[in-house]
């Protein structure tokens, strides 16, 4: 029997827009593969929440704002190291939109980040510079959240940064593989599943979810 999850549960759905799939400005591969995988699990929660990258056309992360730069280079900025991306997910565009085959029209909040120009934002908890935070955890504490599974694009940016995220603020967190997929640059898939596993983040698949009783960690 398929598991139904209830106020105490969140799914979380990382950036999954147009500019992160096939033929996007920063296309993670095989991106709209999770769109289907995700529609499923919505289906099943009960507390859906949405994240939505939304940058200013002159984002301090794009390599177009920086000089002589390419993109996937690194540079310093005043919160450390960052990498230069493409141009995407501009407020207003095409690209920023969420896909179109997402189904998740009871999803009960839209979180949008990255719209400060000067610091980029991969959490949907805490932006880049570690210091500015989004609301949501406060949001899902007064909301009687315990636990919060991530799904989205990327696993080893956007949706890793996120479990990390919510297990510092106190929830437990699982990552559901094959509803992600990563970008996966100089090794940053492996190095984020090690920091994950460190953490006491679950690595689940979407089938664990509809058939288990999965307990709390």
């Amino acid at each position: 029997m398929e598991r139904r999850y209830g106020g105490q549960d969140c799914l979380l759905v990382i950036d999954v827009q147009n500019d992160f799939m096939p033929g996007g400005a920063l296309a993670v591969p095989h991106g709209d593969e999770v769109v289907p995988v995700i529609n499923r699990l919505a289906a099943h929660f009960d507390h859906v929440v949405l994240t939505q990258d939304w940058h200013p056309d002159d984002h301090v992360s794009f390599s177009a704002s920086h000089a002589g730069t390419e993109p996937f280079q690194t540079t310093t900025l005043h919160y450390g190291e960052q990498v230069l991306w493409p141009s995407h997910c501009v407020q207003g565009e095409p690209g920023a939109a969420l896909h179109a085959q997402l189904e998740v029209p009871h999803a009960r909040l839209l979180l949008r980040k990255g719209h400060h120009r000067a610091v980029d934002s991969y959490s949907a908890f805490v932006e880049a510079d570690r210091k500015t935070r989004t609301g949501l955890a406060g949001y899902l504490h007064e909301q009687g959240v315990r636990r919060v599974f991530c799904v989205g694009l990327a696993t080893d940016y956007c949706v890793a940064w996120s479990a990390l995220d919510a297990r510092a603020a106190g929830f437990e967190a699982a990552v559901i593989e094959d509803a992600c997929r990563a970008i996966d640059l100089q090794g940053s898939l492996q190095a984020a599943w090690e920091r994950l596993a460190a953490a006491g983040v679950q690595r689940l698949q979407s089938a664990d979810l509809l058939r288990a009783d999965l307990a709390p960690a």
